[in-house]
């Protein structure tokens, strides 16, 4: 965390000054906004703290009910989101309360007595290593909190407008503002009085049951399972000897459980298979009573019994897969004529069930996604055409998400009997998929061609940016690279030299003096230098070899009103986990650009500035 560069900070250091619409925020919705959002779901919340970065936005997030989420139906918080949660700055405080799963046991049939349970395997969670932070369990309402206090502290003060349903929009496109949207109060004295705003930008993100979705004339199509399932959070005495570890259960008696410790040390959560649904049921499984499903979870874990205390939540759910045809508002004839102006996000674009922890995780990915490209636009940054980059990236990302869920949700529910593969071997064979690390995004105007991929192996065009230790040079701290990554809209680029550095001092010359490069194409005159690129270097050499009174200025960039330098550019190889080794990074150096939401762009040698140059020309606009 850096801070003091604008004067002496005393206060809480989270907490940036108020700028631009941040400054005598209006407590009502104003008529006119930037960005709308529907729904202070995951998706909508991610969207709005990243946008809450920008000064000059004004928007704004309206939820139906009168105050914050309770209690939240999600709680899986895989490791890709953790990392998210790391740029915008609560990782360490939601991982301090989280419950952290580090190993799964798969309880099944004893052969000797099938109508008992016994443990038969245990699964690390985490078997390849794909990142340094955990897998959670915490509820969906922190999560909502903590980036809601990252809206209240950015310059823009953001916060959620509660007591506010949407009803309808219209889309004119014309005029400043072209979106109409209808609203109506559903709390207080205005309770059923409508509200008319106009918005540049709608954003849906209001769950399963979409009315942004509907209104845009996007269709949710897919297919119902026919099973179902009883989840319960609850509190109780059991003798089943892994209550606090993650578990797969499959009983000889018919009927599953995926059980989930919850934090806090004391709660949990039971998935409880209820069975096939006949297609005509219409819906009467879902009255089936929570001591039913108790009852039913008793019954899976014999010979062990659960002894229920207290429930907190507890719904019925049948399984259903479902995919919208797109992810905005653009009708197959509309691509190319015109650029997007309301989106969905999350549950309003996919289903799925919820055993493989991937609904918040997904929905939250899709926001970071969308947040940054409306900033860019709004902010004057990029041409519009970018924000059709979200609904061609993110809808394959969908896609595959319900092709997953359908094959884990199908094995959940089968018999032990029934299974071709164990269920603990298909569970460590696709971790990398569920923990959120399989997304590659194709070339496209934001992603760049695999040419140059060999030349930072470990670092893959279009997937995240995974993090590798290194040494700063200014303190001699070790640090993770990627951890430096905030969510506060700007490119990395980083900067991997060569042995002897003088194809990097060729490329920092470059950088700062060329009017093709792109810190100098595309930063505002009147702004830090490093506002809109934050731009790196790691040596190949150890810390102590590095002098920085002998590295370029581009590196060490200064900042703010008194012209302070940034120290905190300047990385060396950390000896015993060597960057340059563990990440397949040629000795001749490299250019690795990563997008705001953390994605690989680009890998290029660093004598290739006309093709760096080309590629930012292409998606942002000159000073």
């Amino acid at each position: 965390m850096q801070f003091h560069h604008h004067g002496y900070v005393s206060t809480d250091p989270r907490t940036q000054d108020a700028a631009g619409v941040g400054i005598d925020r209006p407590d009502e919705l104003p008529d006119n906004v930037d960005v709308l959002i529907v729904g202070t779901g995951p998706a909508g919340m991610i969207t709005a703290a990243q946008l809450s970065q920008f000064p000059g936005i004004t928007t704004r997030i309206v939820e139906r009910r009168g105050e914050r989420l309770a209690i939240g139906q999600a709680d899986g918080i895989q490791a890709r989101s953790v990392e998210t949660f790391q740029a915008f700055g609560f990782a360490e405080r939601i991982i301090a309360e989280a419950y952290r799963i580090t190993e799964m046991a798969f309880w099944k049939p004893d052969p000797s007595n099938p109508a008992n349970i016994i443990r038969s395997a245990r699964a690390i969670d985490d078997p390849t290593g794909v990142s340094e932070f955990p897998h959670l369990i915490v509820n969906q309402a922190r999560v909502l909190d903590y980036f809601a206090e990252v809206m209240a502290n950015s310059p823009t003060r953001m916060r959620p407008d509660f007591g506010l349903d949407f009803l309808s929009l219209t889309n004119s496109n014309h005029g400043e503002y072209p979106v109409t949207v209808t609203l109506v109060h559903t709390t207080g004295e205005k309770q059923g009085q409508e509200r008319i705003v106009h918005a540049r930008y709608v954003v849906g993100a209001d769950g399963a049951h979409s009315a942004v979705r509907d209104s845009i004339g996007c269709t949710p199509a897919g297919d119902q399972a026919f099973h179902a399932w009883g989840v319960m959070d609850v509190l109780a005495v059991t003798d089943f000897p892994d209550i606090r570890t993650k578990c797969a259960i499959q009983s000889g008696t018919g009927g599953s459980i995926l059980h989930i410790p919850r934090e806090g040390g004391y709660l949990f959560r039971m998935y409880v298979d209820l069975g096939d649904v006949s297609p005509d049921d219409d819906g009467a499984v879902r009255k089936t009573t929570i001591d039913e499903i108790i009852v039913k979870a008793n019954a899976i874990l014999h010979p062990y019994t659960l002894d229920v205390k207290n429930v907190a939540w507890h719904s019925v759910y049948e399984v259903a897969h479902r995919l919208t045809d797109r992810f905005d508002d653009l009708l197959p004839e509309e691509i190319n004529i015109r650029s997007p102006r309301v989106f969905i996000l999350g549950d309003a674009c996919h289903t799925h069930s919820a055993k493989a922890g991937q609904g918040m995780n997904v929905s939250m990915q899709d926001g970071f996604n969308l947040g940054w490209k409306l900033a860019y636009v709004l902010d004057g940054r990029s041409p519009d055409s970018l924000l059709s980059t979200y609904s061609a990236e993110r809808q394959v990302i969908a896609k595959n998400l319900i092709d997953f869920d359908k094959e884990w949700s199908t094995l959940m529910a089968m018999k032990p009997e029934d299974l071709k593969v164990p269920l603990e071997d298909f569970y460590t064979q696709t971790a990398e998929f569920p923990a959120g690390f399989m997304t590659q995004y194709p070339p496209s105007m934001l992603i760049g061609k695999a040419t140059h991929q060999s030349l930072a192996s470990g670092f893959p065009i279009g997937k995240r940016f995974k993090s590798a230790p290194v040494v700063r040079v200014g303190d001699a701290n070790p640090v993770q690279l990627g951890h430096h990554h905030r969510a506060d809209g700007r490119w990395r680029v980083y900067a991997f030299a060569d042995a002897d550095r003088s194809a990097l001092a060729d490329w920092a010359e470059w950088l700062r003096t060329s009017a093709d490069s792109p810190l100098c194409a595309h930063t505002p005159t009147e702004a830090d230098i490093d506002s809109v690129f934050d731009i790196k270097v790691v040596y190949q050499q150890t810390h102590t070899e590095i002098d920085l009174g002998q590295v370029d200025e581009a590196f060490l960039p200064k900042t703010g009103p008194f012209g302070l330098i940034d120290y905190e550019k300047v990385y060396a190889a950390d000896p015993r986990h060597h960057i340059f080794e563990e990440r397949g990074i040629s000795q001749d150096g490299a250019i690795v650009v990563v997008r705001p939401d953390q994605y690989v762009a680009h890998v290029l040698p660093l004598t290739a500035t006309a093709e760096l140059a080309a590629y930012f020309r292409q998606m942002l606009l000159p000073r």
